[in-house]
């Protein structure tokens, strides 16, 4: 039995050392709805053109503890009338442990946005109901994708950067 309990207890060590995430929290930070267009707007047919911005942002609470916001705003316009306005920063408390910084970047960037999303969707659908408009049901994101694409721009920029000061120290 003593045997055992010492297994268990090297395998507890063992999965300490490894990478570590926990969510502690996900809480609505902030929310706003406008509907500039009414009560007018309500006359005309429903054929809206959508527009979703999305943008993350994480900072560092303590070791290991950090706080990621999903921001989206949601436009709806019908004949470049707006008609209503959606705007929600939806955000998370994460332990996020034992990472190298590579795979930290991405559980920010990419792995928390992607959990944070349902519950700002949800969030979203609500407002557009509440203010009397047909349900809307944002598409899934790739945040993934979106992450990928940051790095790779991120990526170039900094080597233009880097051209561009090697350039200029050459021609002085």
């Amino acid at each position: 039995m003593s045997e055992e309990n010492q297994a268990v207890a090297n395998g507890a060590d063992n999965q300490q050392a490894g990478p570590a995430f926990a969510i502690q929290r996900v809480y609505t930070k902030d929310v706003s709805f406008e509907t500039p267009s009414s009560p007018a707007i309500f006359q005309k047919e429903w054929k809206p053109e959508v527009k979703l911005d999305l943008d993350t942002r994480s900072n560092k609470l303590a070791e290991d503890t950090y706080e990621v916001v999903l921001a989206l705003t949601v436009t709806a316009s019908l004949d470049e009338q707006v008609a209503f306005l959606a705007e929600v920063q939806q955000a998370g408390i994460f332990t996020v442990g034992n990472m190298p910084e590579p795979q930290l970047a991405h559980t920010l960037g990419s792995f928390c946005p992607n959990t944070l999303f349902p519950y700002a969707r949800e969030v979203v659908s609500s407002l557009v109901a509440r203010g009397t408009f047909p349900q809307l049901n944002l598409a899934p994101v790739n945040f993934d994708a979106l992450f990928a694409s940051y790095v790779q721009k991120r990526a170039a920029d900094m080597q233009a950067a880097q051209e561009a000061n090697s350039g200029t120290a050459t021609d002085a």
